[in-house]
């Protein structure tokens, strides 16, 4: 009985060490990771933590445009499993994010045109997973998503990529419709999924493109959707009027495949 006990319980302490992998926290270390330029999704300092050190972390940060977020230090004993936290913490990336202009050379350098998914204020982890995934497996170049109100790389993210994160481009990008307007003048033909566009299989999908998907609740925000080319709409015949996220994403990709290898 006590055997089990202890397994069970080391099991218990596997999981919180896995769920908090991405997860860094003490003054020092913080520092460490933030000054040596690893990439950071936001960091997180208890309420009435801003003396010290932890002003000095907090200015570098803000120079990074690292996402900053004050919480209740209780959330932070649960997410470090520990007190001593020294009232701050940093969610690290799982990798590097690559640039706009690095997905594109990479487009380039296989030979092909252009081909990214977008995700706008996505916020959701595991859909964000799903997409890298699913860009992974029908050869997008990358995904883009927005640096604030938004799901970034960490480990629930990686975890539901199933390794896909190793191997696809992911920028984070400050501005979503400055972005779009970036690609569109580079030849990339914007896409916005939503129910007032034209019907998906309707569309050339063909050439430079890329297909935005919009946020879990709100759909692609307004400016986004003006900024895009053109927009196109799944067929709903159920009483539900939307897919998740990440389905849409997925057979918006690979409708995107279907015309290119229908045009070779």
């Amino acid at each position: 009985m006590e055997k089990n006990k202890e397994k069970a319980s080391q099991k218990a302490s596997n999981e919180q060490n896995k769920k908090n992998s991405d997860v860094i926290f003490g003054r020092n270390p913080v520092f460490e990771a933030v000054k040596s330029g690893r990439s950071i999704e936001s960091i997180l300092v208890a309420n009435g933590s801003k003396g010290g050190t932890v002003s000095v972390i907090l200015a570098k940060a803000k120079q990074q445009g690292i996402v900053i977020k004050e919480v209740n230090p209780k959330k932070l004993d649960y997410m470090c499993g520990s007190t001593n936290h020294q009232g701050i913490a940093a969610i690290a990336a799982v990798k590097d994010y690559s640039t706009v202009d690095e997905i594109l050379d990479y487009a380039r350098e296989k030979g092909e045109d252009p081909f990214l998914l977008i995700l706008d204020e996505l916020e959701d982890p595991h859909n964000l997973g799903a997409i890298i995934r699913t860009a992974e497996c029908v050869g997008a170049h990358g995904v883009i998503i927005s640096q604030r109100r938004s799901a970034g790389l960490t480990y629930a993210a990686g975890k539901a990529s199933a390794g896909a994160v190793e191997y696809e481009k992911v920028a984070r990008v400050v501005n979503i419709p400055n972005t779009i307007e970036q690609l569109k003048e580079q030849g990339v033909w914007v896409y916005a999924a939503d129910m007032d566009g034209g019907l998906y299989t309707d569309t050339d999908l063909t050439g430079p493109v890329a297909i935005v998907i919009g946020n879990e609740g709100k759909g692609v925000s307004p400016l986004v959707r003006k900024k895009c080319d053109a927009a196109v709409r799944l067929p709903m015949t159920g009483r539900i009027n939307s897919l998740n996220a990440s389905v849409a994403a997925g057979v918006l990709a690979y409708e995107v495949v279907r015309q290119r290898n229908a045009k070779k």
